[in-house]
């Protein structure tokens, strides 16, 4: 079974990272820019960050998402995902809480961690370091400050978001929720959190909370 879901999982790391960087290290190319001059440049990693680097007992935070960036950033500096550090490069994240990383176990598992520590030692062991990057770079857009009115707009029209990863996602509206749908078709697509829209809300770095792991690839 192990060496059954390492096969699945390192499917991942064969994403096209050669794309990766594309809109990233530019300008930002986002239309409405002119709009947004007096954006702040705090980043997504402070974010993050705000309260401690610790696993904790708060499934609806995003602690395991830190310690994910932070494993590929110590692992390769240079990577794309570094520049949620710099917050003065404009891009939208769909971030997954802690409870949709623990989904994501159980769905590749069968069975629930009962705790972060858990839930993030079980990626770790069937996922490594260019999986993770892969994975995290198909959470992000690059070059755009999405904020909520904008992400229901596509929503309502079925846009197709391209991702830093090189694939893209859809975003639809079913029965009142923003729903973004991945290249898995089997397992359940993530929803965004109402309650979790717009956070870092006035700077160039914005994210949106949901509930499942974005997928880059059918597993």
């Amino acid at each position: 079974m192990k060496k059954h879901l390492v096969h699945r999982v390192a499917l991942l790391a064969a994403g096209a990272l050669a794309t990766a960087a594309v809109g990233l290290g530019t300008p930002a190319a986002d239309a409405s820019t002119a709009t947004h001059h007096k954006a702040g440049n705090k980043s997504l990693a402070q974010l993050l960050a705000k309260d401690g680097t610790k696993l904790d007992h708060n499934w609806q935070d995003f602690d395991i998402l830190e310690q994910a960036v932070l494993a590929v950033v110590k692992a390769k500096p240079d990577s794309p995902v570094a520049l949620l550090t710099d917050g003065s490069v404009r891009l939208t994240a769909f971030a997954p809480t802690d409870e949709a990383f623990r989904n994501l176990v159980g769905d590749l598992t069968g069975k629930k961690p009962g705790t972060e520590k858990k839930t993030l030692a079980a990626l770790l062991s069937v996922a490594d370091v260019d999986t993770i990057e892969t994975v995290l770079l198909y959470h992000v857009v690059a070059g755009k400050t999405l904020t909520s009115p904008k992400v229901v707009k596509a929503a309502k029209a079925g846009t197709k978001l391209t991702t830093a990863q090189g694939g893209t996602v859809k975003v639809v509206s079913r029965k009142g929720n923003i729903v973004l749908v991945d290249k898995d078709p089997e397992i359940k697509d993530p929803t965004v959190i109402l309650n979790g829209v717009d956070l870092n809300k006035g700077n160039k770095q914005i994210a949106h909370a949901i509930d499942r792991v974005l997928l880059p690839v059918d597993l």
